[in-house]
């Protein structure tokens, strides 16, 4: 099979490419960017592997007239900036000793090497220069069939690093049939190993959420993940039922990850995935907006454009029904609105406490009537 598409035209991956070839050494894209190119999918990133030594990649890179830059060099990768594209050039490995977490590697020169050690078969594809695919693991059959399948045996492949669990529901979400279901040995073994989780960072679990709940659809996946123990790992008390309606209702609106992590809830979520400080705070007003009362105009008012449409799609897809046929439009009218009164309105009459209960008072009647009611109209009460 031959790939093609303007990655591989490019005129700095070529140069350098060219560069590491004219030296003697062997220079293929891989990964990634061969996955999506064989699925006809856009290609985002641009991944290289070699024979050449990081510090050999470095120094070819630079006599070229690129910048080269040492981003994983105990892990043999180098990231080469060259013609405004960054490249991921990771020399040839194989692990030494691997603890769940982390890997100790050694540099190879054999491409088989550098295969066996990676996580599912569509991610251990290579190409040439001309686009012409190498398949030294058999992956090509299961990337065309969409199907997410470790190299080797799945639990080695976990006990390498446990963060693969997550992968493989994600790439399951992203890439997968989601006609065939997950593969057998792989969620057995996802399922067998899952508290292995526990020796993951929760900064790399929430990346990996992060990605998941942002595929397109991933219910499918997160109910597997539910079935087999693993969603209970890594967020405690969450509850997969509210998902797959809200999928449904999202034709009207793009995927939102923190729009589908609300209807999931759980424990301390917060926590378990390292949410930053703004997603907290974004999280804790959907809660309260899914259990709220608020009308989809209230809700836009209180929460903006976005978190407000989050609410109503969540509140829907949580009580299992769909919103008012105009929900879009009275969340834009509430995100556009001002509250018609001010202080100064109230002034000098009221002041203090007195002037901020006053002015909750007319808020609460200015939202009960659909944010309709005048200045004058609440200044009249």
């Amino acid at each position: 099979m031959k790939v093609a598409g303007d990655w591989l035209e490019h005129r700095g991956t070529r140069a350098l490419l060219a560069a590491l070839e004219s030296a003697g050494y062997r220079a293929l894209f891989v990964g990634g960017c061969v996955r999506n190119a064989v699925l006809g999918l856009p290609v985002a990133d641009t991944d290289l592997a070699t024979d050449a030594l990081p510090e050999t990649v470095s120094n070819i890179a630079e006599n070229t007239g690129f910048r080269a830059v040492p981003t994983g060099i105990e892990h043999g990768t180098v990231t080469v900036l060259a013609d405004g594209r960054a490249h991921e050039v990771t020399t040839f490995r194989r692990d030494v000793e691997t603890d769940g977490r982390r890997a100790v590697v050694a540099f190879s020169t054999h491409i088989e090497e550098d295969a066996a050690r990676r996580d599912f078969t569509m991610n251990a594809l290579y190409a040439d220069a001309l686009g012409n695919v190498l398949d030294p693991l058999g992956g090509l059959s299961d990337t065309l069939a969409r199907r997410v399948r470790f190299v080797g045996e799945a639990e080695a492949r976990i006990r390498e690093d446990y963060l693969r669990i997550l992968r493989f529901f994600r790439f399951h979400a992203c890439y997968g049939d989601p006609t065939l279901g997950l593969d057998a040995e792989g969620l057995a073994a996802c399922a067998a190993f899952s508290a292995g989780l526990e020796t993951i960072s929760r900064e790399r679990i929430g990346a990996e959420m992060r990605k998941l709940l942002g595929a397109r659809d991933p219910s499918p996946a997160v109910a597997a993940m539910a079935a087999s123990g693993v969603l209970a790992q890594v967020l405690p008390g969450a509850d997969h039922r509210a998902l797959a309606p809200l999928v449904h209702l999202e034709a009207s609106a793009p995927p939102r990850w923190l729009r589908r992590l609300v209807v999931l809830g759980g424990q301390a979520v917060d926590t378990a995935l390292r949410l930053s400080r703004p997603e907290t705070r974004d999280l804790a007003a959907l809660v309260a907006a899914v259990s709220g009362m608020d009308s989809p105009a209230a809700l836009g008012w209180r929460l903006g454009a976005d978190l407000g449409t989050d609410a109503v799609l969540a509140r829907a897809a949580v009580l299992g029904g769909p919103p008012s046929a105009d929900w879009q439009a009275e969340v834009s009218r509430g995100a556009a609105a001002v509250l018609p009164v001010t202080a100064a309105d109230l002034m000098p009459g009221l002041e203090g406490a007195a002037l901020g209960a006053r002015l909750k008072a007319l808020e609460a009647r200015w939202l009960a009537s659909g944010l309709r009611l005048t200045r004058d109209d609440l200044l009249k009460s």
